[in-house]
């Protein structure tokens, strides 16, 4: 964490989404605490950046086209785009571990087995699979979690499963197995916590990709649905009215990219430090 922080772009990403992170975790102090309150409608819709309403309110980021605050929503919001995004890399990850070390670790029909599955998986369109399996249910935040988590494990398994079978070739995994270790405590023991190091970078860089593809569906509308703020829908609400109110869109607009590209350089700073011959 240290060489991290000293590196210029895990510094600036890191900073971001700590910043992110706490405004979500502290949405009630710094809002007004109703995403979804409407207060006469008619004179409280569309109203400009640092704006007062007739209430006396103050909305910093404007109001939509229902009278509800902008930033308010945009707080709220963040709450379900970061949890949705780290859960659904949080499943991937566990499945991808799980498959890639056994199969990393194991021969004959499994081993087989469980790449057969992940290249058959790699081989469909996650885009497609997505917008098939979100169409399937009634989209909520749970069903997104899930859909892009079963569908962004393979790349991981891949490289678990590389970096496991390049480990068990060496001193130490033979040595353990010598001793009468059996396979799966060697793979828990002695291979997964040596593998994990590049899983690390590429759950980072996962990250932004899985909050971006909620935006997408959310968008479409076929993740978190509305009243429920998140950055992806209230991107589709404001996109009838980006030229007389084109701050509804642009603020969740603009962080969406701030947090996406934090994401990508704390990932890029991570792969440069753990990189072979990185120093």
């Amino acid at each position: 964490m240290t060489r991290l922080w000293h590196d210029r772009r895990g510094r600036t990403g890191l900073l971001i989404l700590a910043a992110a992170v706490l405004l979500a975790l502290g949405a009630p102090l710094v809002t007004d605490g109703h995403p979804d309150r409407q207060r006469d409608v008619t004179v409280t819709r569309f109203l400009p950046p640092f704006a007062t309403d007739v209430h006396g309110a103050r909305h910093v980021l404007g109001t939509d086209r229902f009278g509800r605050d902008v930033w308010t929503r945009l707080i709220y919001g963040a709450r379900i785009s970061l949890g949705v995004g780290t859960l659904a890399v949080a499943l991937s990850v566990a499945v991808g571990v799980l498959v890639g070390g056994l199969a990393g670790a194991t021969r004959g029909p499994l081993a087989h087995g469980l790449l057969g599955v992940t290249d058959f998986a790699l081989a469909l369109p996650r885009i497609v699979l997505l917008l098939l399996l979100a169409s399937l249910w009634k989209p909520s935040a749970g069903l997104v979690i899930v859909v892009l988590g079963l569908t962004g494990w393979m790349g991981i398994a891949r490289l678990v499963f590389g970096e496991v079978r390049t480990l068990d070739a060496r001193g130490f995994a033979q040595s353990a197995r010598a001793l009468g270790a059996g396979t799966l405590r060697v793979l828990w023991r002695h291979l997964l916590p040596n593998a994990l190091t590049p899983v690390v970078v590429a759950a980072a860089l996962g990250v932004g990709n899985a909050i971006l593809l909620e935006a997408g569906l959310s968008y479409l509308g076929l993740g978190v649905q509305p009243p429920t703020p998140s950055w992806g829908s209230m991107i589709a609400s404001g996109r009838d009215t980006l030229v007389n109110a084109p701050w509804v869109a642009a603020a969740p607009g603009l962080a969406l990219v701030l947090v996406v590209v934090a994401c990508t350089l704390v990932g890029d700073a991570l792969r440069d430090r753990v990189a072979p011959g990185a120093r």
